[in-house]
């Protein structure tokens, strides 16, 4: 049964990725027709190909024509496409830089003149860098160590932009997103650990002390089908953290392993080996202003996550997780050679 939707039409980039592969099926089941547009590097098995509300457009984002014919008669864009985090972003800076910056203002005008009435920005929580705030808010500076988290920033500025009574824009700092999807990443840091301990029951941890903030897949496709509902006054021109817990790495390593051993008690004892680590990112991020605002409230743990997984490896939905490059960005992005 249809939800009561603002809109009919949604194109989601990156639709066929991790999230993507989780948000396309419940905007789907919520009522809305729903363009996926990608470059498909992951396949498309991950997709409810079957649905005939689902439409599957494989190209690139920075084909200007051919997302303006994709984005013809849509209401609302989620944008998710990217290269997705910083090993995959320094595999090939200037193929980065193309997709994750050059392409996204001639997106944004695409979408606007095609009469979008609602652009919805998936940043990062990575732009706020290293901070030693006891609490980083949507107002703290921005200070972003990498080229991914630099373009992420200033996407959020070019954005900001094109914002209007008749164009809502709207932009999330997502926090690390972990938790089983059809298009599983491997390559995240609760993925990582959980993947390793059932494998090779042992854990290594880079540094450890870091600050991390996490947040659960489907509470983020919770939050993108809760920012299509609301009012435009509502989220106008904004920004928002969204996040669930900030844990140290070492935190969430001691949490893996725990749930990991008692859904895998025959698997015996997993070691947690430690070693130094030059990825100093560190951050503990506040969402208090998404729920003032808006409601939303991040209810599903890190632990949640890791059991999710747990539930996932065991009945043989996640084969081959240690050797499958389709796990892993940077390995599908060598082989495929991307360009």
């Amino acid at each position: 049964m249809a939800e009561n939707i603002p809109f009919k039409r949604v194109l989601v980039t990156g639709g066929a990725g991790y999230v993507g592969s989780a948000l396309v099926p419940r905007l789907l089941a919520a009522g809305y027709q729903v363009v996926v547009y990608d470059l498909m590097l992951f396949g498309t098995d991950m997709l409810p190909k079957d649905d005939t509300a689902l439409s599957i457009v494989k190209a690139d984002i920075r084909n200007a024509a051919d997302f303006a014919r994709a984005v013809a008669g849509v209401d609302a864009v989620i944008h998710l496409a990217c290269i997705s985090n910083d090993p995959s972003f320094e595999l090939d800076e200037a193929l980065s830089t193309t997709i994750n910056y050059d392409a996204f203002e001639p997106m944004v005008q695409a979408a606007r003149a095609a009469g979008v009435r609602r652009f919805i920005y998936a940043s990062s929580s990575s732009v706020y860098g290293i901070s030693e705030a006891a609490d980083v808010t949507e107002e703290h500076p921005l200070l972003p160590l990498t080229l991914y988290s630099k373009y992420k920033a200033m996407c959020e500025t070019v954005l900001a932009r094109y914002q209007a009574p008749d164009f809502t824009c709207v932009t999330i700092r997502p926090s690390t997103v972990c938790g089983y999807a059809p298009r599983l990443r491997l390559d995240l840091t609760v993925n990582i650990l959980t993947n390793h301990a059932i494998n090779n029951r042992r854990i290594t941890v880079f540094g450890g002390e870091q600050m991390r903030p996490n947040i659960h897949i489907d509470d983020m496709v919770d939050l993108y089908l809760l920012l299509l509902r609301l009012p435009a006054e509502t989220i106008a021109g904004e920004v928002f953290n969204a996040g669930y817990g900030n844990l140290k790495v070492a935190e969430i390593a001691e949490i893996v392993r725990k749930v990991v051993m008692e859904e895998f008690p025959d698997l015996g004892p997993i070691d947690i080996v430690r070693t130094p680590t030059d990825d100093n990112r560190s951050y503990h991020v506040n969402s208090d202003k998404i729920r003032q605002a808006i409601g939303f409230e991040a209810n599903r743990s890190v632990e949640d996550a890791v059991r999710d997984l747990c539930h996932a490896f065991r009945d043989g939905r996640i084969p081959d997780s240690l050797t499958d490059d389709t796990y892993f960005n940077v390995r599908t992005m060598k082989a495929l050679a991307l360009s």
